[in-house]
């Protein structure tokens, strides 16, 4: 079997490009649906698709055959697909394509599931990404014994890289950093409230940080009430205007600011009346703006605890160079599960002749079963159930020990020698 990998990500491909070819759940499930109907027309047998913000990436494997006589045809088609599934022209995105073949496709996507690939260096979404695309192509069946194999592999990688290694050790982006750091001074966030004053792209990220985190109730504070009220509704947190700010940071266990205001927008005094009504909480003041929002002598409060971006980015940098380090015994990881998963494909090799030998053997069965139906009519059906389950024990017990040690010697590298010579003995042809 050949696997390829074609697609595109965000070391060339720009976001206006890659959103214009994001696989929504509705349209990869049509998209894998019309796969399955029309996969003769594509001269693949398996799909799986990955799709990200970061990477849009088709899976696919077909046999060595259909591969030798479409070789032309293959990467076209693939392109086709792309385009059909998006009613976008091939032109808007084929010279950013990336091809990755059987063995380099497989190493392409265990750097991918150990997030070695990632914007951000061992991001943890990426790994259930893996999994749920692999997951939605075998609701769909177009996912077979191949790409389960690479997918399963790529999935194992993934979960080794982060439990053997500090490839994903600590929070790695300045909004994820800030939640990790709160949360190791106020404990447990599910039962904490947060604000977030100012809603742009920071400030939204660090709506997304909480959320990741599952943080408790949620508020937000905006100049602009209607663009408040918008994303309240989407995320289902609490909308309320600038005027209410003094009261919010009283509410507040852990508090945001990414306005960027000309003047402070949190005083030392206004963070001094807030713990004066709540003395016993402590209170994260984390201010993501430049120029800054928090007055730095809100810091000198008793139980207040001020992080700017300096901090933040301190403590980033910190955790990037963690995971740099720990590059190395990733790459170990890969290394072993490559050489697993290249056993794999050599067994691989050998199904369709197990295939074909209990085609054979059920064959015969039923030929053996009819002629002793006719010489024995009467038999009651207890016994004929019997019978059944004594031929079918006698073909699985014969088969079983030639069929591990096929697989074994294939693992071993000698998959042509003994494929011919099995042939030749149980008289079995060539696949057409």
């Amino acid at each position: 079997m050949t696997i390829v990998c074609l697609g595109l990500s965000y070391h060339k491909t720009p976001v206006e490009v890659r959103e214009r070819l994001d696989f929504s759940p509705a349209s990869l499930k049509e998209s894998l649906a019309q796969f399955e109907c029309s996969n003769g027309r594509y001269l693949i047998e398996e799909l799986v698709v990955l799709s990200t913000c970061n990477r849009v990436e088709l899976y696919v494997s077909a046999s060595d055959a259909a591969m030798a006589d479409v070789q032309d045809e293959f990467f076209p088609c693939l392109v086709d697909f792309m385009a059909e599934a998006h009613n976008l022209p091939r032109e808007q995105f084929v010279s950013y394509l990336y091809q990755h073949t059987d063995m380099a496709a497989a190493r392409h996507l265990f750097h991918v599931a150990a997030g070695l690939d990632s914007m951000v260096l061992g991001e943890p979404q990426i790994l259930g990404q893996v999994t749920e695309a692999f997951e939605k192509a075998q609701r769909q069946h177009t996912a077979g014994p191949v790409l389960r194999a690479l997918f399963q592999s790529a999935v194992r990688v993934g979960k080794r890289a982060r439990t053997e290694t500090d490839i994903a050790r600590h929070p790695a982006s300045i909004s994820s950093t800030a939640v990790w750091l709160a949360q190791s001074i106020v404990g447990d966030i599910t039962h904490r409230r947060a604000l977030i004053v100012g809603l742009g792209k920071m400030g939204q990220l660090a709506l997304k940080a909480l959320g990741h985190r599952r943080a408790g109730e949620i508020s937000l504070v905006n100049r602009t009430f209607a663009r408040v009220e918008a994303l309240a509704d989407r995320f289902d947190v609490e909308a309320h205007p600038l005027s209410d700010l003094a009261d919010e940071i009283a509410r507040a266990d852990i508090i945001f600011t990414a306005a960027g205001a000309p003047d402070y927008l949190i005083t030392a005094d206004m963070a001094a009346q807030a713990m004066a009504q709540r003395p016993q909480r402590q209170l994260v003041l984390i201010d993501i703006a430049v120029p800054r929002d928090i007055d730095p002598a809100a810091a000198d409060i008793p139980q207040v605890h001020l992080l700017d971006v300096d901090a933040l980015q301190g403590q980033l940098d910190d955790t990037i160079a963690e995971r740099r380090q720990a590059i190395p015994q990733v790459n170990a990881i890969i290394r072993s599960e490559m050489i697993n998963f290249e056993e794999k494909m050599r067994q691989l090799q050998v199904r369709p002749l197990i295939v074909a030998m209990r085609r054979q053997a059920e064959a015969i069965r039923q030929r053996e079963l009819e002629r002793t139906r006719r010489f024995a009519p009467n038999l009651d059906a207890d016994t004929w159930q019997h019978i059944e389950l004594l031929s079918q024990s006698l073909i699985n017990k014969l088969l079983h020990e030639p069929t591990l040690r096929l697989r074994h010697e294939a693992g071993n590298g000698r998959t042509d020698e003994y494929v011919e010579t099995m042939r030749h003995l149980f008289g079995l042809e060539e696949p057409a």
